[in-house]
Parts: structure tokens; C-alpha cells; sequence
């Protein structure tokens, strides 16, 4: 399992269009990939980042600390562009 734990810097955290993006990257690896809003003490779980709906649900705000595991064969490479694309801030910044 590969983990990477980042800051959300998007002005309006990830809301619709980031978090569209960011599951259809996670859908490109075979990869089991969770993501987790370390901030966010009443979803503490990490949810599945292929789906909208899940990630969405943890309400991803601007400087909220947040945590992508990815877990197979594509691992580091999944983790590691999914936590690319949030520091870009989706070219929002």
C-alpha cells in the first residue's frame, strides 16, 4: 500500500468539478484507491475515490489535510498523480 497525505489548496476545496476529475484520474489505475479528510471528524473513514458520490461525501475544503492510499499493482503511480493533481488545484489556481 502506498499512502500520501496532502493539503487541499483549491480556493473552494474540491466541489463538483475537482471531485469529477479527480475520480476519472482514480479510474485509470487498477489500483484500490481510498481517500480520507483527515479533517472531517464525522467522516473519518476513507472512502472509495472512483466514486463521485463517496468523494464528495467527505467535503473537501480549502486547507483541509487529506490522505490518498492506493493499494495493487499501480500503487505509487496512482497515489502519487492523484496527489499531483490536488496540489495543482485543478487549474483553479
Amino acid at each position: 500500500m502506498h499512502s500520501v497525505t496532502l493539503m487541499v489548496v483549491n480556493p473552494t476545496g474540491i466541489h463538483a468539478r475537482p471531485a469529477s476529475d479527480f475520480v476519472k484520474k482514480a479510474k485509470e489505475f487498477r489500483s484500490k484507491i481510498k481517500v480520507r479528510n483527515l479533517n472531517n471528524e464525522q467522516s473519518p473513514e476513507p472512502v472509495n475515490a472512483k466514486s463521485i458520490i463517496s468523494v464528495l461525501s467527505i467535503e473537501m475544503c480549502l486547507g483541509d489535510s487529506i490522505e490518498i492510499c492506493a493499494q495493487g499493482e499501480d500503487e505509487r503511480r496512482a497515489a502519487e498523480e492523484l496527489a499531483e493533481l490536488v496540489r495543482s488545484g485543478f487549474g483553479e489556481i
